[in-house]
């Protein structure tokens, strides 16, 4: 009789888990550690990053200071952009695999998203007034972010218009991923069409077209960035997990350690 180790070619295969996300129990205790660790990270680099930014960066010869907003908006559009791409990324995958935990990930980003796009949008018209003379101007870029805008708040407001979680959470990556669209026209309007929004100060193909301490404060604002938005994301997900497991035995448990004495 062959061992419980022993390869049995009439035994019926196990079922693929290619896909196999980490369980939802996983993911909140690792988080649960991390998120303090995300936070440090934001705080700190935001200190530094604004620092150099502003009393170390040099005054722009055109511009004079009131350039130093980029160091708060470019970060800012970046993660409007990048952030909108995850999201749409996790709410596929929780559509196409049926992974729970991928889409309570897709909506714990959409509000962050949503923060960094009106950051973005806000900072753009402070420095557009002294910059072109006006706050707002409908050029191809700044409405192309205002439509991203309009994406991540139509997201947000699907999945929550919807009292079937798993509808509501294929309807929400049905809109994410036809809304991804949008972020490479926002990346490329200032090529495609005459905007009066400047073009890419920084590129993979190119030498950076700015001092070196004014490059270092926009990309210690952005890992700042970045380390808030994980801090966030985790914090929401984990609310989530708990409001969707409530009736799970961890869960319960979990709830049992923080009340004994």
């Amino acid at each position: 009789m062959p061992g419980p180790t022993a390869a049995n070619p009439t035994a019926p295969a196990p079922r693929l888990r290619a896909f196999t996300f980490a369980a939802p129990s996983r993911f909140y205790a690792l988080t649960g550690w991390l998120v303090p660790l995300c936070w440090v990270a934001a705080l700190g680099l935001t200190a530094v990053g604004l620092y150099m930014g502003f009393f170390v960066a040099p005054t722009d010869a055109t511009q004079g200071d009131v350039y130093r907003i980029i160091f708060i908006h470019v970060p800012a559009a970046w993660m409007s952009m990048l952030l909108y791409l995850v999201m749409a990324f996790w709410a596929g995958i929780g559509w196409a695999f049926n992974a729970r935990l991928a889409s309570m990930v897709a909506r714990s980003i959409a509000p962050t998203g949503a923060l960094f796009t009106f950051l973005a949008l806000w900072t753009g018209a402070l420095w557009g007034k002294p910059t072109w003379g006006v706050y707002w101007a409908w050029d191809a870029r700044m409405t192309t972010e205002l439509i991203l805008l309009f994406l991540y708040l139509g997201y947000i407001a699907l999945v929550n218009a919807i009292d079937d979680t798993r509808r509501a959470d294929q309807a929400g990556a049905l809109l994410a991923l036809v809304g991804s669209i949008n972020v490479p026209i926002i990346y490329f309007s200032v090529k495609w069409w005459n905007t009066l929004h400047q073009g890419a100060t920084i590129s993979v193909t190119a030498a950076p077209k700015m001092a070196s301490t004014m490059l270092t404060a926009m990309l210690l604002m952005t890992l700042a960035f970045w380390a808030y938005a994980f801090a966030v994301v985790f914090m929401r997900t984990r609310a989530q997990i708990l409001e969707r497991d409530a009736h799970a035995g961890w869960v319960a448990e979990l709830a049992r350690e923080k009340i004994r004495p």
